[in-house]
């Protein structure tokens, strides 16, 4: 029940929202959508050529919502058939408003209803002497109507309607005060299509109480601080240019040393239970997608190739999938060769929106830990139990809890899948057998079946509790059938192989940022692109540093030394800069005794140890993944 109450405040703070921009900033802003969304609730405007609405305008904006709240402002639902409801949206001036209310009327909506927030009609000369003159305007000619068709009574003027058909609060006067802010502002295409203008979008945050709102903003602060966009550049992990496209990040030295720590850690991983890499084309002809039946879904977010030397139809692949079939299709099986594993981390490419491209978060191009198994179905659940074995290895390793999403198709909407009905109630209570019998816990997630069939997804949290669906482990009986694979069973009949398509961390370069906030840019030795950073506190100490350089780089460690002529202070603070795990100290004590002097980045530990023992700690450090 506080669920539900907190979101009533939600949305009804977003119309709260609407209400404080139209009062106080911009009256003839024009609205589109305003819903609650997780911790935040948001409404997106278009704003008038001549007002600059910026983020330091939300300090005025909350204040104003807060002046809103006070009040004692009711919600008052009315509903109307088509024609009213048009007149009063006309009157508002929300053309927008108008194509929201001719979709409702193409899926057979008859009545449409609106929110009205209103205050004592004599109220009105005091509490609205600082609105501004077209937002009074506008809600007189709106009142006028109201009044005319019997959705308001004399003693009250609407100060401000919505078409909506979410719950509220029965009256402003039930959301405290304190416990919101307007936050942030964005920027999004209407509908999310670029043919569409831009639109602000003003976000706000909302809790129970002003100390649930604190702590979420204290927590905001430290993701803030941990965020991949500011870290990659003090890292000096890649970055992107304009010349090349957005969308295609460049990995420095230090950046690509991680994406291949994380790689070959994948590979360590998949290849204990099986599976071998391969590598295949980053293009293909049309054809190819079009039996996997990628083409009919996806062929909007591919991305085209042209040949000099043909007109046939080729993409840049946006999965592997369809290409593995032709490497198990490339020679006769039987029964007795089941499962054949095949894992590629080939470049694949989607043709994503420029609104869309943040970081790491989304790409044009990236890999994937991607593997898939062609196996008898008999060996289904012992192929799943393997993926979901190394995925709990993994996630130990990088120091994230998880769970399992079970994700179940939507029977609502049977043209969005690729599989018959009649094989999905089959499919996912095998799955769900696999889940039940290894006493794996996990949730259920209506309508989430990608097109082949159900799946498993992995759903990771980083250490600031926040969660990421980074993998997936998915059954496909379509696939193969589509492509005509076989295998010669023991009764000497050819049958068809079932897919099992899985990734461990998915890609690794979106799992790469997942890490450095997890992290906060302080890696652990294994993925850290130094590990060891020595630090001579006078040139004459240098020679020494460089025989433990020595060393330590004959045991495959990643080593750097500041010889520079920078001042010793200056020295610690760059290595602390770039979050090096180790830093080894050299100066006139440690020569003498052969011992080092070790400062622990994500420790603070300070201690003296010999060379020998360090390196040995280092190398098993590294070597255990710790």
């Amino acid at each position: 029940m506080e669920a539900e109450n907190l979101l009533k405040q939600r949305h009804s703070l977003a119309h709260i929202l609407a209400q404080a921009i139209q009062r106080s900033v911009d009256p003839l802003a024009r609205l589109w959508i305003g819903p609650a969304i997780d911790v935040w609730f948001y409404y997106d405007f278009i704003f008038s050529d001549w007002i600059q609405f910026k983020e330091e305008n939300l300090k005025d904006l909350t204040k104003m919502m807060q002046k809103i709240t006070k009040e004692n402002q009711p919600f008052h639902r009315i509903e109307t058939d088509y024609k009213k409801a048009k007149e009063i949206i006309k009157i508002m001036w929300e053309e927008f408003k108008i194509e929201l209310l001719d979709e409702f009327k193409s899926q057979w909506e008859t009545v449409f209803s609106f929110y009205i927030n209103t205050i004592p009609t004599d109220a009105k000369a005091w509490l609205f002497k600082d609105a501004k003159p077209w937002y009074l305007k506008k809600y007189e000619k709106i009142n006028e109507y109201l009044l005319s068709i019997g959705a308001l009574q004399q003693w009250n003027f609407a100060t401000f309607i919505d078409m909506c058909e979410w719950p509220h609060v029965e009256n402003t006067k039930e959301i405290i005060s304190d416990s919101f802010k307007a936050d942030k502002i964005a920027w999004a295409y209407r509908r999310w299509s670029e043919k569409n203008p831009m639109m602000s979008r003003v976000y706000g945050l909302a809790f129970e109480n002003k100390e649930k709102l604190k702590e979420y903003e204290a927590f905001m602060e430290e993701a803030r601080k941990r965020d991949h966009r500011r870290l990659w550049k003090e890292l000096w992990l890649f970055v992107f240019s304009e010349l090349v496209w957005p969308g295609l990040p460049l990995y420095t030295h230090r950046g690509n040393i991680i994406r291949k720590e994380i790689i070959r850690y994948t590979n360590e991983l998949q290849s204990d239970i099986g599976y071998e890499e391969v590598h295949t084309p980053n293009m293909n002809k049309a054809e190819l997608f079009k039996i996997s039946g990628h083409y009919e879904k996806y062929k909007e977010d591919m991305m085209r190739v042209i040949s000099n030397y043909s007109d046939e139809e080729y993409f840049l692949k946006p999965m592997n999938c369809p290409q593995h079939t032709q490497i198990y299709a490339a020679r006769q099986r039987s029964y007795t060769d089941l499962p054949v594993r095949i894992s590629d981390f080939a470049n694949l490419y989607r043709d994503e929106k420029p609104g869309e491209l943040i970081g790491l978060t989304r790409l044009r191009c990236f890999c994937q830990d991607d593997g898939h198994s062609f196996c008898r179905e008999d060996q289904i659940k012992e192929e799943f139990i393997s993926v979901l074995w190394i995925i709990k290895k993994a996630m130990a390793t990088y120091g994230m809890q998880y769970n399992i999403r079970l994700s179940l198709w939507d029977p609502n909407k049977r043209e969005k899948y690729l599989w018959e009905p009649e094989t999905r109630e089959k499919s996912q209570k095998l799955l769900e057998e696999i889940l039940v019998e290894n006493k794996i816990e996990y949730t259920k997630a209506e309508w989430e079946a990608a097109i082949y069939w159900p799946k498993m997804d992995l759903v990771a949290k980083d250490s600031l509790w926040r969660e990421f669906q980074i993998s997936t482990i998915q059954l496909d009986f379509i696939m193969p059938q589509r492509f005509k694979l076989t295998y010669k069973d023991s009764d000497g009949w050819e049958k068809t192989p079932v897919m099992i398509h899985r990734a461990i961390v998915g890609s690794p370069e979106r799992f790469m940022w997942i890490l450095i906030e997890h992290y906060a840019g302080a890696f652990p030795l294994w993925l850290a692109p130094v590990q060891i950073q020595l630090v001579p506190v006078a040139w004459n100490f240098v020679d020494y540093a460089n025989q433990i350089v020595a060393k330590l780089k004959a045991q495959w460690l990643r080593v750097s030394i500041d010889d520079s002529d920078n001042s010793f202070s200056k020295k610690i603070r760059n290595a602390e800069l770039t979050k090096v795990p180790y830093i080894v100290i050299v100066w006139e004590k440690e020569e003498t005794t052969k011992t080092l002097s070790i400062r622990e980045y994500r420790s603070k530990k300070q201690y003296e140890t010999n060379i020998d023992e360090f390196i040995n700690n280092c190398v098993e450090e590294f070597k255990n993944r710790r």
